[in-house]
């Protein structure tokens, strides 16, 4: 009987908060289908045992954050590979139920929203970091230069990811005097194309840990096509904040 109702219970909070998804404008495929979805069960979960918001972004911390240590300590390996890239996916659908967790309890927080951003910066200069150390303590790499590459592509990630993030903080908003307007319907083409900057396609490249050539070639890989997102969004952003603000 107690297990019937907390199962009720469940289910009304994962209906209740598949109610309450952000828009999927912008978003990928991973992030829609995917991501979300496992977060919204974490959240659901989360709202059972009375866990908070700040809590779930901390356990998110926790996953992400056993992954980074596994590339950077361990020598990489086809079973390493898999067991990073689980820590990773599960951090980030944890990263995802924190908001949607904080939408089901009636909104967030300044100091939640502080802690959650903290946590991204944070997971973004690790994961590259432990990349570099894994390629100083075991690769055999081709040239000295290869050692550059985790470098860049936290330069690039962070730009992206603190862009993005000062952009939509600083575009200036319409004012408008009657209700929000609905929003379009997102493009699954936008959706496709966002797909190789989305962070659990950027996790799933530490499956090739275990052929360390496929692992750089694949990661090289990444690390174009976010330099190339990031040359197109800084120009787009950078318009959008000096057009003149809508009336």
């Amino acid at each position: 009987m107690v297990q019937a109702t907390e199962a009720a219970a469940f289910g009304t909070a994962l209906r209740r908060l598949q109610a309450a998804q952000k828009t999927a404008k912008g978003v990928s495929l991973y992030s829609r289908h995917l991501n979300r979805p496992l977060g919204r069960i974490f959240a659901a979960a989360a709202y059972r045992a009375g866990l908070s918001p700040n809590q779930v972004t901390l356990l998110s911390a926790v996953c992400s954050f056993a992954g980074v240590a596994g590339v950077a300590l361990v020598r990489p390996s086809w079973g390493l590979g898999a067991a990073v890239w689980a820590a990773l996916l599960v951090g980030f659908a944890l990263d995802s139920a924190d908001g949607q967790l904080a939408r089901l309890r009636g909104g967030g927080s300044p100091a939640g929203e502080w802690l959650d951003h903290v946590v991204d910066c944070a997971k973004i200069t690790g994961l590259h970091s432990a990349v570099l150390i894994s390629f100083y303590r075991f690769a055999d790499l081709p040239h000295e230069s290869w050692l550059l590459l985790p470098l860049g592509f936290q330069l690039v990630a962070g730009l992206l990811f603190f862009g993005g993030l000062l952009t939509d903080k600083l575009c200036p908003r319409p004012d408008r005097a009657g209700p929000e307007p609905a929003p379009a319907p997102p493009s699954t083409l936008r959706a496709v194309a966002l797909l190789p900057v989305d962070h659990g396609v950027f996790c799933a490249v530490f499956l090739l840990l275990g052929a360390p050539g496929l692992f750089r070639t694949g990661y090289a890989a990444l690390f174009a096509c976010y330099a190339l997102f990031l040359a197109a969004f800084a120009v787009k952003w950078f318009r959008e904040l000096s057009a003149p603000p809508p009336g």
